[in-house]
């Protein structure tokens, strides 16, 4: 079976290593990205807007969305991004925003795509304490914005904090909150050390279990990994039908399924457990 959540996984491939756009599409990530930013110098931003120009005009490969992350609006290059983003033949499914900071960034974004975009979505990377501060007025900005990402490494730079999960609770619970406010859906930083795969599992595993909907990669081999960790298993998916199928069947906020009492937040979150994986056979 497959899952067609929004992102529970989005892969990170440089604007410049053309010769891995293609595997980035295959490796089953919900979102295949092309970096314009952090992973561009400065004197190869240009040559970074025409790669991933290309990488948008070829055929689509499996199933993954194709974003691209552009430079911050507040620099020259992220309005230069823009402006290239409007003449693109084929637009992106998706930009990533990067430091955003208030309903001011995004605004700036809309604005300069104009009616050439209109059908882009739009997803907010939040790595700064302004950020974090404004994220009950971020969320609200515009319906364009369908999830949060987290950027740990700027985030914990700003604050003079170890790059760990302990210090980054306080800001990961801030962006799960403030998403689920606004229906987006939240995505947790890549961990950066490509080799530690447990390490993986397990930050994957406690960032579902705080709230997050999925988690970046910046290696192909992390994506099954996290798409494994924010997916339902069989047994998952039988217990929230049951969940549903007997609330339906009393026509009732509290039943009784396996023995154990099941109430409204039960019956909710199994309902939108079967709403956000849109489970095909396949």
């Amino acid at each position: 079976m497959r899952f067609t959540r929004y992102c529970r996984s989005i892969l990170f491939t440089p604007g410049l290593s053309v010769d891995r756009f293609e595997r980035g599409q295959q490796s089953g990530a919900d979102i295949s990205l092309v970096d314009l930013e952090d992973s561009v110098a400065a004197a190869h931003k240009d040559a970074a807007r025409q790669h991933a120009e290309a990488f948008f005009l070829t055929p689509r490969v499996g199933e993954s969305r194709r974003a691209v992350r552009i430079n911050s609006v507040t620099r020259p290059e992220g309005l230069r991004d823009l402006l290239a983003l409007r003449e693109y033949a084929v637009k992106p499914d998706a930009i990533l925003i990067p430091k955003v900071e208030s309903p001011r960034d995004l605004e700036i974004v809309e604005q300069a795509l104009g009616s050439e975009c209109a059908h882009v979505d739009l997803l907010a990377l939040v790595e700064t304490p302004r950020g974090v501060e404004n994220l009950n007025t971020i969320v609200f900005a515009t319906p364009r914005l369908k999830a949060l990402v987290f950027g740990s490494a700027d985030f914990s730079f700003s604050i003079g904090a170890a790059l760990a999960w302990e210090p980054l609770l306080y800001a990961r619970s801030r962006l799960v909150a403030a998403a689920r406010s606004a229906n987006l859906q939240v995505v947790d930083t890549p961990l950066f050390d490509m080799g530690d795969l447990e390490g993986l599992r397990a930050e994957s595993a406690r960032a579902r279990s705080l709230g997050f909907s999925g988690k970046a990669a910046i290696h192909p081999h992390q994506v099954e990994i996290i798409n494994k960790a924010f997916s339902p298993d069989e047994r998952t998916l039988q217990k929230a039908r049951k969940i549903v199928a007997e609330s339906q069947a009393r026509d009732a906020n509290i039943c009784v399924v396996d023995g154990a009492m099941v109430g409204t937040p039960f019956i909710e979150a199994a309902k939108r457990t079967l709403e956000d994986f849109g489970v095909t056979e396949g």
